[in-house]
């Protein structure tokens, strides 16, 4: 925690905790079950029932929560303490006093607290190892919690897109700097999404601003809490779908279900481990 606060205070990361505590007074039933479906959907199976859930940066929780409200046995952790203190929060309101839902503090790049885990069936890291500021280390240092018994490793990493990446590191780094910083990124930044917004949603919605009325039906998250998380997300990495490929390849892992982006934004990529 101390070391948490210490980078947020030199402007090294961003709060992610504190977004997601924003994000728990707009969580309601429908959000919940959008999750449920969208786990459902990419690792093809109608429940958890039985199987072990790592949620490696739970974030707000939702997806611990979803996980194991389909049946699994959870798991879940986060370097952010206000993280931390959101998923724990999600457990009391909706699974209080479980014994199969664990939240706890914990860092993916620390492979001590990582061993003391043992193995699980399901991994789940959905945009969080490209915010650890060693990324590669958090791609690899992951591996040991998958089983090796058929054990999946479902995690989304940002496309890498060049200059575009680039650019926008350097707004991240000026957004985490200081409050002046932050606000400057949001009054510039926050206009041209709204605007992009309106247009995506006449475009397929047929209505200004549709996206933000069909945007919880993309994992169940909101438009608004998702801009902060992509203007502040910082550390900040990239990868392409193709060099995630190789790396879990040359460790013992078969691509199974994958969905990529073509522009900015998480590349979802399923592995799992071959048995020996």
């Amino acid at each position: 925690m101390k070391q948490h606060q210490e980078e947020v205070e030199r402007g090294q990361r961003f709060q992610f905790g504190d977004n997601w505590l924003n994000f728990l007074e707009v969580l309601n039933e429908d959000r919940i079950e959008v999750a449920e479906k969208y786990l459902q959907k990419m690792l093809d199976v109608e429940d958890l029932q039985g199987k072990t859930f790592l949620d490696a940066g739970s974030g707000s929780g939702l997806f611990s929560l979803a996980a194991r409200r389909l049946g699994a046995i959870v798991h879940s952790f986060d370097y952010d303490p206000q993280s931390v203190a959101c998923t724990a929060a999600l457990k009391q309101r909706y699974f209080s006093g479980d014994t199969q839902w664990i939240v706890e503090e914990g860092s993916v790049l620390d492979n001590s607290y990582l061993a003391q885990l043992g193995e699980f069936d399901i991994v789940y890291s959905w945009g969080v190892l490209h915010h650890t500021g060693a990324m590669w280390d958090a791609l690899e240092n992951i591996t040991s919690t998958v089983s090796r018994n058929d054990g999946k490793l479902f995690i989304a990493i940002y496309n890498d897109e060049g200059f575009l990446s680039r650019f926008w590191l350097r707004v991240k780094k000026v957004f985490n700097y200081s409050v002046v910083g932050r606000s400057v990124v949001k009054v510039v930044f926050y206009p041209w999404f709204m605007i992009r917004a309106l247009l995506a949603g006449m475009a397929e919605y047929g209505k200004p601003f549709g996206k933000f009325s069909n945007y919880k039906k993309h994992r169940g998250m909101s438009i608004v809490h998702d801009w902060d998380d992509w203007l502040g997300g910082y550390p900040f990495e990239v990868s392409s779908p193709e060099e995630l490929f190789k790396f879990y390849k040359l460790r013992g892992f078969e691509l199974v279900n994958m969905k990529t982006t073509n522009r900015l934004g998480c590349n979802v990529l399923i592995f799992q481990s071959v048995k020996k």
